[in-house]
Order: structure tokens, then C-alpha cells, then sequence
């Protein structure tokens, strides 16, 4: 069984030094980027013909940001690309929720809370920043997606691709 895709980044701290104290920060910095997901899902039948599923999805995001607002990387610069994970629970009548955590090159991980409708094309998904580990400690924020295709096998094997990936963070910053 693979594990699935879902990836979105955020950004790091800018500041280094001894001698931290935490400031709230208010700024919202936006982002957009693509999703790529593989993945297995796994069915149970239920009545009325709506099977329930658990779905386990990995694979690579890439993020960009506008002009003016603060990139993911730690100088500044307006891409990031993360390894994602995400595992959710469709109940086949309304319910779909899961969980994601993005992790960096450097080993850093952003973790969400996803809602949203069943996972097929044209669906869409939204995630809450919850916080993360290392230079995403502290991060909040939120995101969304529509699927542009997804594709499975009668085994269950599921690929997926979202092109509008788009979203807003911001961080208590760490001055030194």
C-alpha cells in the first residue's frame, strides 16, 4: 500500500541568533502551487450504496508566492517544494476529513486538518494549518484545492493532480 500525497508549504523564520522572544505577527503571506498524490483507497460497503473509505495519499507540492509577500524559503525566494503525507475517512454519505504533514529538505514538517468532499475530479479540499516542527513552529493558517483529475484502479490504486492549490499563513516571528 503506498501512502499518500498531499503537500503544502509554508515559511520559515528569517532571524537567527541567541536570546529568543516570541512576537505575535498579524501579516497573512499568501501562496498558490500544484499538488501530485498517489495513493491507495480502501472501501467498505454501507447501505444505500455509498461505500465508506479510508485514503492514504503521498507525493510532492510545490508552492510559489506572490510578488511582495514572504517566500518559503529561508532567504526569502518564491518557491518550496515538500514531501507530503495525508490519511482521511470519507463515511459515504457527508463526512470527509483527514489529516496532512508536509515535510521539508531540512527534515521540518507542517501539519493540517483537511474537510471537504469525496476524493474524485473536480472535488474540492481544505486544509488548516495546525502547527509544525522546527521553522514552522507556530504557523497558522488555511488552504484549498480542487482536484483537476483523479484516477483509480478497480484495486484501489489512486492518482490526483491539483493545479489551484492556493492558501495564507502567517507565524508568531522570533526575534533574536
Amino acid at each position: 500500500m503506498r501512502a499518500s500525497v498531499l503537500a503544502v508549504s509554508v515559511w520559515t523564520l528569517m532571524s537567527t541568533g541567541t536570546g529568543a522572544t516570541v512576537q505575535a505577527q498579524d501579516t497573512w503571506n499568501t501562496f498558490g502551487g500544484t499538488w501530485s498524490a498517489v495513493g491507495r483507497r480502501q472501501t467498505l460497503r454501507t447501505e444505500g450504496d455509498r461505500p465508506a473509505a479510508t485514503i492514504q495519499l503521498s507525493g510532492a507540492v510545490v508552492l510559489t508566492s506572490p510578488a511582495g509577500s514572504r517566500g518559503p524559503g529561508r532567504s526569502g525566494e518564491l518557491s518550496s517544494a515538500f514531501q507530503a503525507e495525508a490519511i482521511g475517512f470519507d463515511d459515504g454519505d457527508q463526512v470527509s476529513a483527514g489529516r496532512a504533514m508536509w515535510t521539508d529538505a531540512r527534515g521540518d514538517v507542517v501539519f493540517s486538518v483537511l474537510k471537504g468532499e469525496r476524493l474524485a475530479t473536480g472535488r474540492r479540499i481544505a486544509g488548516t494549518i495546525t502547527g509544525g516542527t522546527g521553522r514552522y513552529a507556530g504557523l497558522t493558517g488555511d488552504w484549498e484545492l480542487t482536484w483537476q483529475f483523479v484516477v483509480e484502479t478497480e484495486e484501489g490504486e489512486v492518482q490526483g493532480r491539483a493545479a489551484d492549490l492556493r492558501g495564507r499563513f502567517r507565524r508568531a516571528e522570533t526575534r533574536r
